[in-house]
């Protein structure tokens, strides 16, 4: 039955009534601002609860549009930078970009295996070539703990950065670890898989990670997105408990 409806439901229309069956009102996505029964699992291994299925977000996506605009960080005529833009918070920012006259500038270190939203310029973060303090705010979301010189990321981030300006440097963070966990001699996939839990992975952070935020010159802040939210409203918006935004500023 189901190779049948595949061969006579065009793909499109599977797709729609897929999403149409859905909609509800048991959670709510902040980022597209669809309501629906559920969330999607995601990642290996699954997590349940995870993924958007109209925009795709997951829990740190959702929660760092919330913060951008619980805080009022996108503004008419700002100057964005987007490290490896997620699809979900690009699609939001473009349209921002569009409709506010904001210069958005986006792109990533072209990876095998790796999607990339249409117009995305190649950067390399440890050596960016854009100029000194020419963005207002800096997206940079799980992207560091792939860098084996994440220090020297951290430099050029801070360069590119204005005064005043804000960033969102969020990377995977184990609040068990006192210690950032890294070693650069492991370069095989599965030994990377094994000890840092994602085969791209070069290291997990642990509590120092500010502390490298300040060596790079940024000040620190720690969020915690689910502060102030019950345990209903946190599944509703599907965040995750023990995240942390690190938002950093440059005086």
């Amino acid at each position: 039955m189901k190779a049948l409806l595949k061969r006579l439901v065009p793909a499109r229309l599977r797709e729609r009534l897929r999403l149409e069956a859905l909609r509800g009102d048991a959670v709510h996505c902040p980022v597209c601002g669809q309501g629906a029964i559920a969330f999607l699992p995601a990642g290996t291994p699954p997590r349940p609860h995870a993924r958007c299925a109209f925009c795709g977000s997951l829990e740190r996506t959702r929660a760092i549009w919330r913060l951008l605009q619980q805080r009022g960080l996108l503004k008419s005529g700002q100057r964005i930078l987007h490290i490896a833009p997620e699809g979900s918070l690009h699609t939001r920012l473009l349209a921002h970009a569009q409709a506010h006259g904001t210069d958005y500038v986006f792109g990533d270190k072209f990876e095998p295996g790796y999607d990339h939203p249409a117009g995305t310029v190649e950067l390399d973060v440890t050596a960016l070539e854009l100029p000194d303090a020419a963005f207002d705010l800096v997206l940079c979301v799980h992207v560091l703990e792939h860098v084996t010189a994440d220090r020297q990321a951290l430099r050029e981030l801070h360069r590119v950065l204005k005064p005043g300006g804000t960033a969102l440097l969020v990377v995977p963070f184990d609040p068990a670890r006192a210690q950032t966990f890294e070693d650069p001699t492991v370069t095989d996939p599965q030994e990377r898989l094994r000890l840092f839990g994602q085969f791209d992975h070069v290291r997990i952070y642990g509590r120092d990670y500010p502390d490298r935020l300040r060596e790079a010159g940024f000040t620190v802040e720690e969020v915690d997105p689910c502060a102030g939210l019950g345990p209903e409203e946190v599944f509703r918006l599907g965040l995750k408990r023990g995240e942390v935004l690190h938002v950093v500023g440059k005086g």
